[in-house]
């Protein structure tokens, strides 16, 4: 049986993390074994290392994942939850339960948790140095600098007043070196947390805003700022606060400067040489690379260890070495973040947690203190900050704003406040006080900052327009350039999206400019933030101009050729939020650049013939196409991608008639005019039609106007005009094409058939792209009607685009569902009851899936 030895003496009990479990538990075993022999041998696995290190695992996970879940509605940072979790688990809360704390955290399975969490702690640390962008850094101006030195100067000031405070009023901690108290608690009161605050400005849409974008560069410049401030501390607390060698620490110092420059001047040209050999074609060698990158991370942490500043200090610095772009950054990202993150950090809080009694701040005094020591960290940080902020002609909001973001606390403090109870710098109440009041400034930051500034507001869709008249439907004056908004979720979705911006544009009349947006989810993930600053906007992004070849990612290169035609002007960039509030971001650029459609990659795509359909971007973005269809301000089409391409393009416009028919048929007007295209017009009509006459008059509205026969539409059809407005424009469409376009008529006359006829035009091979309108259709159509009352699977498509968007039906042809107009869902009457023979086919109505 293998052991893991750990040798247990009252000496041992007596130092390091075993002082912080005291208890009257007497140890006999002198080594602890592995893993067990299994219950039925009369084993408990909790008296092993490895069984007792999976439950530690699977409960700290689950406490710290149903807490991000309760502050979820509350825009709370997952590190608030992980540290509230580390909370409850010691002896704050379930850990006063002797009995539950020797059974799940037994004294002596302490070193085995701390050290399986400095490994996660090392490789997050790794990865927070490789979001740090030093040269990004030194091009964020003064007024960064300016703000971020204020940020820190001034609390760091104040600290050295709370440190002679603590040492009056708490019991021990006179007992500690006076420098050594003052760099810690200054330290802990003067740090940003970089990665925190950059996600709280996601979820607040602020990163565009120039508040942001001061705030996330002094937050850079602070991180740094803590790193170099943090390594003297480490080296004058030395193993136990005063009783320090003070040339030990000069020598620890000094060492630790030239390991650095070590590491920047022979290290990082040769990381950067590693990371121009990784490439897709060498697959193998990168592998072997990522391993001794993987390792030299390791070893980078060794030697700090040896050198007197603590492992994870060579973590970060190796990581600032690795070449921040390309794929190779993307692959150490790719390979650690998951596993890191996700399963060891929450280990550290949980170790942490361990640590912190809230206990110890017992009575008037101690609480007092804890309430001075929030207040005194609060003023240091928003004075500083918006005393410099108004200096250098920052708006007073602005500036009060600046000061809150900046207060943001996070994981590099708990770090500090652990090294410094680690050294026995800070004592047990003082740790608990600090730990509370880290918790407490990055809890209020995400509220505090609502309260006072929020410039984005959501989409004010009562303010559009009631209806569009048909007159001015994709139109453009010829001086005027076609403006499109293409989003897209990665490079899979530009080939087809290429195809189809070039079938519609027509650059003689109207030349086109192509918005390029692509959609990237922000998550707790690590590789989130990297996204932020290769983006460089987010939120918001077309706001301000583009710099040539600012997006370098794969989606905007496979645009750059097409843009040299010279027939399309492209503006590519980037979107990063949240999916819940994505569809702000879409909608929001449509309406400030103005653009006449906004086209979706649907969330499916088909690879190769007969394949099902592979859901390369996640069901979840579903719902985001499902937000954009219900606030979009213009017309929307919907991209079913099956590979539409080629030399010959081949296009069907399927109309029934309606607003959003006679829409895609305007547009295949427009595509009759490419010379590539060949478009047939396919009009399906009903057999033995009902008359309009005889609708019910219990669907008629009070303006004369009735409402849309199916579930999937959104536009009131006006019944008097409805049917003049669909035959000028198939007539239109006929005489203006009659030598480049086909015409053909269908006849349907009940559901089966319909749902048939539009089968086997999907199948035929005949087209590569059916284009349709997703809904409005003529309310006497009774196969529709009973179409729309079947359950769909795709309802955001219409009951035609459903069917044609079905999977395993054989259908071969892209699919292209166009949404005229879309307006906010007000409480519409019953649908239409046609009086025909057969009136038991009710046809219901449905809200869309949103």
């Amino acid at each position: 049986m293998e052991c893991l030895h750990i040798f247990l003496s009252s000496g041992l009990a007596k130092t390091g993390s075993l002082a912080d479990h005291k208890t009257t538990m007497a140890f006999n075993m002198t080594s602890i074994k592995t893993s067990s022999d299994g219950a039925w041998q009369g084993d408990n696995p909790l008296r092993f290392a490895f069984p007792l290190l999976i439950v530690q695992t699977t409960l700290v996970l689950s406490i710290s994942r149903f807490l991000a879940f309760l502050l979820k509605p509350f825009h709370q940072p997952r590190v608030i939850a992980e540290i509230i979790g580390g909370i409850l688990l010691g002896p704050s809360a379930l850990g006063r339960n002797k009995d539950f704390l020797h059974l799940v955290f037994p004294p002596w399975s302490t070193p085995i948790l701390e050290s399986v969490a400095s490994v996660g702690l090392l490789f997050f640390l790794f990865l927070v140095g490789l979001e740090l962008d030093l040269s990004s850094i030194r091009r964020s101006g003064k007024r960064a600098f300016g703000i971020a030195l204020a940020g820190i100067s001034l609390p760091f000031i104040f600290g050295v007043g709370i440190t002679f405070l603590l040492r009056k009023a708490v019991d021990g901690e006179d007992k500690v070196g006076f420098s050594q108290c003052i760099l810690f608690i200054g330290v802990s009161l003067s740090i940003t947390a970089f990665p925190v605050l950059a996600r709280i400005l996601a979820e607040l849409k602020l990163l565009t805003t120039d508040v942001g974008q001061t705030a996330m560069a002094a937050a850079a410049f602070n991180d740094v700022a803590a790193w170099i401030l943090l390594a003297p501390a480490v080296a004058l607390a030395g193993n136990g606060g005063s009783h320090s060698s003070p040339l030990a620490s000069i020598w620890i110092l000094i060492s630790g400067v030239a390991f650095v420059a070590f590491m920047l001047t022979i290290i990082r040209p040769a990381m950067n040489w590693v990371g121009r050999q990784c490439s897709r074609k060498h697959d193998s060698m990168d592998e072997a690379y990522i391993c001794l990158t993987l390792a030299g991370v390791m070893l980078s942490g060794f030697t700090t260890d040896l050198i007197g500043i603590h492992a994870i200090f060579g973590g970060f610095v190796f990581g600032l070495t690795i070449p921040k772009g390309g794929e190779f950054a993307q692959r150490l990202i790719k390979r650690i973040e998951d596993f890191v993150t996700g399963l060891l950090l929450p280990l550290y809080f949980a170790s942490s947690g361990l640590k912190t009694d809230v206990a110890k701040i017992q009575g008037v005094k101690a609480w007092g203190l804890l309430v001075l020591v929030i207040s005194t960290a609060c003023a240091g940080k928003v004075l500083g900050t918006f005393v410099v902020a108004m200096l250098c002609m920052t708006p007073v909001r602005e500036s009060l704003v600046l000061g809150v973001l900046m207060n943001t606390k996070g994981l590099v403090e708990l770090i500090v406040l652990n090294i410094g109870k680690e050294k026995k710098v800070l004592n047990d109440e003082v740790f608990a006080i600090l730990v509370l009041m880290a918790l407490f400034t990055t809890f209020m930051t995400t509220p505090a900052v609502m309260a006072i500034y929020k410039p984005i507001r959501r989409i004010a869709t009562q303010a559009q327009p009631q209806i569009q008249r048909e007159s001015n439907v994709a139109e453009n004056s010829s001086q005027d350039k076609l403006r499109i908004l293409a989003c897209v979720h990665g490079p899979a979705n530009v080939p087809s999206l290429i195809s189809l911006i070039d079938s519609t544009c027509n650059a003689n009349k109207s030349p086109l400019k192509l918005y390029v947006m692509h959609l990237m989810e922000l998550t707790d993930r690590t590789s989130s933030i990297l996204m932020v600053q290769r983006g460089r906007k987010n939120g918001f992004p077309f706001i301000k101009g583009f710099r040539r070849g600012e997006l370098k990612d794969q989606v905007g290169a496979a645009f750059e050729p097409y843009a040299h035609f010279g027939r399309v002007t492209v503006r590519p960039t980037k979107a990063i939020s949240a999916l819940s509030t994505m569809h702000e971001d879409i909608c929001h650029a449509a309406k400030k650049k103005r653009v006449g459609m906004i086209v979706l990659s649907f969330h499916k795509q088909w690879r190769g013939e007969g394949e099902e359909a592979v859901e390369n971007v996640g069901h979840e973005w579903r719902g985001v196409n499902q937000r954009v269809l219900k606030n979009a301000p213009c017309p929307v089409g919907v991209l079913v991608d099956r590979g539409f391409g080629g030399v010959e393009r081949r296009v069907c416009i399927l109309f029934l008639g309606g607003p959003d028919d006679r829409y895609a048929l305007k547009l295949g007007g427009s595509m009759a005019e490419h010379s590539a295209v060949r478009v047939t017009l396919v009009r399906l009509v009903e057999k033995g039609k009902i008359d309009s006459n005889s609708i019910s008059s219990q669907g008629l509205a009070q303006d004369g106007c009735i409402d849309v026969c199916c579930a999937s539409s959104t536009t009131p059809i006006y019944c008097g005009k409805e049917k003049e407005l669909d035959e000028a424009t198939v007539a239109e469409f006929r005489s203006r094409w009659e030598g480049s376009a086909k015409h053909v008529e269908k006849e349907v006359e009940a559901t089966n058939v319909l749902e048939e006829v539009l089968l086997a035009i999907g199948r035929c091979r005949e087209y590569e792209l059916i284009v349709v309108g997703k809904g409005g259709f003529p309310p006497n159509m009774v196969a529709i009607a009973q179409l729309s009352d079947h359950q769909p699977e795709h309802a955001e498509l219409g009951p035609i685009g459903d069917v044609l968007a079905s999977s395993g039906r054989g259908i071969t042809a892209s699919v292209l569902v166009i949404q005229h107009h879309s307006l906010p869902h007000e409480h519409h009457q019953p649908l239409l009851m046609p009086i025909h023979d057969h009136m038991d086919d009710t046809i219901t109505a449905e809200e869309p899936t949103v």
